[in-house]
């Protein structure tokens, strides 16, 4: 029985169905506290159980690479020509917890991702990491074992606190209905810790938070599951609000080492028409006040907001989390709707005292009018803004962009996420969003009962990759290599901001640039992953001499 193994770095999709052409990856170096990742990859003639075995003086993780399903690779490929593939089938992904042996089917790569942590108080220096993998025949008592190194160098200089605000918005519904719990019982309370925890231990600093359930991916007259942390009563005219489960919810997530809080949209999706679902106690009975039913700019909706908001920001004052909320007014509204957002979002301004008010729009004119402080285009769209020199500047990234910008579909290499880092770097942005960190329903939310291990494209919707980063395992999140990946954008992201502080950011864009002849946008940088890999290379270099 013949065993074949090769390191490669993290950066690689690697296929079942494909012969391995990419090149071994058997040395790299890392800050102090950054997570490091490479791949083994793996193949055997024969069906075969694979051991591995670590022996480092640093965290060692190795998960395995799991295929999942892929029915919709992509909208449109003629448009999209820096793809993988465009057919549907398998594709890597899922990251799943490495038992003592994984059973590899005969002549098919298989690849383990194996996941360094580095800490403060890591020795700086050369550090080996050593695998030994053993093939056992599941026909008859044949073996083949293999050795393998991985040399990590650590460097003495620890990587810097990210800047940059991230929000993967987080939808607390789909984690009560994917693991059959009650909204706000204590086991939905731990899932919502440890989802937290991977939340901020990928550079998700920024949590959606729901006071009522967000107007976000529903069908217009339909509703989500209710995921309300408000409690309020209305009685003879006036409401009284409970913030006991809010105080909770941010309590947890500043545990969790959440810095930032997006307060959920007052106004429905795409266009701000409507008030968002809001259950009410009326006289002892709780009721759907608030809805599809309810015009965004009526007396009664307008009463509610106007008595809600001064007791909400002095909650989040006694909190200590005031300056650190984001308010929303509706989500992506197009030019049609201005002068129902206009009404809205002047509603707003004044109620949040001239809070930090962001939206994701990609018209200008909103700006232009000065209906949004922060607007929030997608990465496709962002020239104009950053040409007028709109501060600060943030992007997101959703189904839509797909022609030659980053994004994370499971089709793309997976340098067309990572190098997200560098752009975020050479545009200065200072918040980036994304809409899926967990949204395992159907697009609209019109079925919940989703398997995302089948299906990843919101039931034949968007692109798979698109709805969620993360994987609902039994006993909390698993991760996928796009997770991963961009967590690793966002640590190139640090060590530039690290470089800078040594050399300046003028210098810090001519290491990005050098040999490429035109500056980076969205739409035009390096495609290899060799360049990124080598790039972070000389970043790491360039600190070391300039420490």
């Amino acid at each position: 029985m013949k065993l074949d193994i090769l390191l490669t770095d993290s950066l690689q999709k690697i296929f079942a169905d494909e012969e391995f052409s990419f090149p071994e990856y058997t040395a790299g170096s890392a800050l102090k506290c950054e997570v490091f990742s490479f791949q083994i990859a793996c193949r055997c003639d024969d069906y075969a159980d694979i051991e591995i075995n670590s022996d480092s003086d640093l965290e060692v993780i190795c998960r395995e690479v799991m295929s999942v399903p892929c029915e919709v690779p992509a909208f449109d490929s003629s448009e999209n020509p820096f793809v993988l593939r465009n057919t549907p089938g398998l594709y890597p992904d899922a990251l799943m917890p490495l038992q003592n042996s994984m059973k590899v089917p005969p002549r098919q790569w298989k690849s383990f991702w194996v996941t360094i942590k580095t800490k403060d108080d890591t020795p700086a220096g050369i550090h080996n990491i050593d695998f030994k993998l053993t093939a056992h025949s599941t026909r008859n008592s044949d073996t083949d074992t293999k050795e393998c190194r991985f040399e990590l160098e650590v460097l003495p200089h620890k990587l810097p606190e990210q800047k940059l605000i991230r929000t993967e918005w987080f939808h607390a519904d789909c984690i009560y209905i994917k693991y059959n719990t009650p909204c706000w019982s204590e086991k939905h309370w731990e899932l919502l810790e440890k989802y937290f925890l991977n939340c901020s231990s990928h550079g998700i600093n920024m949590l959606l938070t729901p006071l009522w359930t967000p107007p976000l991916d529903t069908a217009i007259g339909s509703e989500r599951p209710t995921v309300q942390l408000l409690d309020i009563k209305l009685e003879n005219g006036r409401y009284s609000f409970d913030f006991t489960r809010l105080g909770r919810w941010l309590d947890l997530a500043v545990k969790c080492k959440i810095k930032y809080f997006e307060i959920s949209h007052p106004f429905t999706q795409w266009g701000a028409e409507h008030a968002p679902k809001i259950v009410v106690n009326v006289n002892g009975k709780d009721e759907k006040l608030f809805g599809w039913h309810t015009d965004s700019t009526g007396k009664e909706y307008t009463a509610f907001l106007r008595q809600l908001f001064p007791v909400l920001l002095a909650f989040l004052e006694e909190k200590g989390v005031r300056k650190n909320c984001f308010f929303h007014v509706s989500d992506e509204p197009a030019e049609s709707h201005i002068p129902v957002y206009s009404k809205c979002a002047s509603l707003i301004e004044e109620l949040t005292e001239n809070g930090n008010i962001i939206d994701a729009l990609s018209s200008f004119e909103f700006y232009r009018n000065k209906l949004v402080k922060t607007p929030i285009p997608g990465n496709n769209h962002l020239e104009e803004f950053y040409s007028a020199k709109v501060s600060p500047l943030w992007t997101y990234y959703c189904c839509a962009q797909k022609a030659k910008v980053p994004n994370r579909f499971f089709n793309y290499p997976s340098a067309r996420n990572r190098i997200m880092g560098v752009l975020l770097y050479v545009y200065d942005i200072a918040g980036f969003l994304q809409w899926g960190y967990n949204f395992w329903y159907s697009r609209l939310s019109k079925r919940v009962d989703i398997d995302p291990f089948r299906v990843t494209d919101a039931d034949r919707s968007f692109p798979s990759g698109d709805a969620f980063a993360v994987y609902p395992g039994t006993e909390g999140p698993i991760d996928s290599i796009r997770h991963e990946v961009m967590y690793e954008a966002l640590q190139d992201l640090r060590a530039l901001r690290l470089l800078e502080s040594r050399i300046g950011r003028e210098k810090s864009l001519e290491v990005i640039h050098s040999g490429i002849g035109h500056t980076l946008t969205m739409e035009n940088y390096p495609r290899s992953s060799e360049w990124i890999i080598e790039l972070r290379q000389r970043i790491n270099s360039l600190i070391s001499v300039k420490y």
